[in-house]
């Protein structure tokens, strides 16, 4: 039986409005995220941060879907920035654990505003308040599936 080929079209797919909405919310990030001297990765890195202070590299990789050799030159610029400090485990020094410095927790205070001025920029996408926990429920069971991927 041969193949439906209106499969191949762009319409049809999934991966294309993902992408596409993904890269539209990350300029809109970037926007805000400009004004404090912060890049949407860094972004991210302080969101765990924040939540799990003194975590190795591997546990912010693994929260971040991020490989370690795309982490570790971000965490460098954080760390030459003066966002983080990196040390190696007291109790295995293969280990690099990641902690905020003053000036990573005091980001914090400033970034407090960053959802609500990201949402008003979204305002003109029609994308209702209502319909964000669904759409992020089926964000995040995508996600906790990834790991079944080969």
């Amino acid at each position: 039986m041969a193949a439906d080929i209106s499969q191949l079209r762009l319409e049809n797919q999934i991966c294309f409005p993902l992408y596409s909405v993904s890269r539209i919310v990350i300029q809109q990030y970037t926007s805000i995220l400009d004004e404090l001297g912060l890049t949407y990765p860094q972004y991210l890195v302080l969101l765990v941060l924040w939540e799990n202070e003194d975590i190795p590299v591997k546990g912010i990789s693994e929260k971040l879907f991020l490989e370690s050799n795309t982490l570790t030159p971000l965490l460098k610029r954080m760390e030459a920035n003066g966002f983080i400090r990196r040390s190696r485990s007291k109790i295995d020094e293969r280990m690099v654990i990641i902690s905020l410095t003053p000036k990573g927790k005091d980001m914090q205070q400033q970034a407090i505003a960053i959802p609500d001025k990201l949402m008003n920029k979204l305002d003109c996408l029609s994308i209702d308040q209502e319909d964000l926990p669904a759409l992020k429920r089926i964000l995040d069971k995508i996600l906790s599936s990834t790991n079944k991927i080969d």
